[in-house]
């Protein structure tokens, strides 16, 4: 085909929600409810770290930096997905798409990161308690989240820009309801290997070596539950097992369907039918689940969501007593 007389396309058409017949508005609510979700349980987590000074520690503050990437990563294309299911026009953008498809990368990769630095934090405060205080410093914390920040932002920059330089002539309708990096690159035309290899490698590199961290960090389980055991207080005990089987149920969702859809060599050949219920879990479930699973048998958090009640609401505790 010869792409030099290609006329670029100037919108791309999405895949709407999966529609069963009787059960459209059914659909619609859910995701919306889920989505609602999402924004109030990770909008109180930073609301509580910010509010609440008994909050302001590394594990939260890391935990509020994952709040925020849920939030944005779900907002990148839940609002427009929502929109379209809503109206005839499932249309989106070039510009628009290259933008969701940019953000929501940059949103996940960033994530990673963020685990991987929550995962430092309870290996520090679990296996080394009396060095906790002096290593995982509120200097150190925030460069470590900076950090995380800053290379999620330029580790897909690169792919994004050759991304949104493909002539895309045949088609503009994506097999997917988000602009995802698979269905955009079959529906491009020109070499798109180079862009294939980048995002695999970016898969393995980071994906990979986060978990791999994350494994280590827990010390194969073994270490961490040799050193919960010597812990004198049942208490810290069972602080010590909730916030580890936490962090490893947050793990197991995101990274199963992260390596399901995207470590793949040839992505673009995929099938993106199997691969578009899987993302669900990635992009909608283990958002909403994040908050309720790191914060649900956490007393500290339940205590300041209380007082911050007791302060809205003087006589709340004279009515529940």
């Amino acid at each position: 085909m010869n792409l030099t007389n290609c006329t670029r396309v100037t919108e791309f058409i999405l895949f709407r929600l999966p529609s069963v017949l009787g059960m459209e508005h059914l659909i619609f609510s859910c995701v919306l409810l889920l989505y609602l979700l999402c924004l109030m349980g990770n909008g109180l987590i930073i609301m509580m770290v910010i509010v609440d000074r008994h909050l302001r520690k590394p594990m939260y503050f890391f935990l509020s930096n994952l709040s925020f990437i849920d939030i944005g990563h779900t907002t990148s294309f839940i609002p427009k997905l929502l929109v379209n299911y809503l109206s005839a026009n499932n249309s989106i953008c070039f510009y628009c798409c290259i933008t969701q498809l940019y953000f929501y990368f940059f949103f996940g990769v960033t994530e990673f990161f963020i685990i991987t630095l929550i995962s430092l934090d309870r290996y520090v405060a679990i296996c080394h308690p009396l060095r906790y205080a002096t290593i995982m410093t509120s200097g150190v914390c925030l460069k470590l989240a900076i950090a995380a920040w800053c290379a999620g932002f330029f580790s897909i920059l690169y792919q994004g820009v050759m991304t949104a330089n493909l002539p895309y002539c045949t088609s503009n309708i994506i097999n997917h309801f988000y602009c995802d990096e698979g269905p955009l690159l079959k529906i491009a035309g020109g070499d798109t290997h180079i862009i294939e290899s980048l995002g695999f490698l970016l898969t393995v590199l980071v994906v990979m070596s986060s978990l791999l961290f994350t494994l280590i960090s827990y010390l194969f389980i073994l270490f961490i539950i040799s050193t919960i055991l010597r812990m004198p207080s049942n208490t810290r005990q069972q602080r010590a097992f909730s916030t580890c089987a936490s962090h490893l149920i947050v793990v197991c969702i995101l990274y199963g369907s992260v390596f399901f859809v995207y470590l793949r060599p040839n992505v673009k050949n995929s099938s993106f039918n199997v691969i578009k219920s899987v993302s669900w879990l990635n992009t909608l479930v283990a958002p909403v689940l994040n908050p309720f699973i790191y914060t649900i048998r956490n007393n500290e958090v339940k205590e300041a969501v209380w007082k911050l009640l007791e302060r809205k609401t003087p006589g709340l505790p004279n009515i529940l007593a």
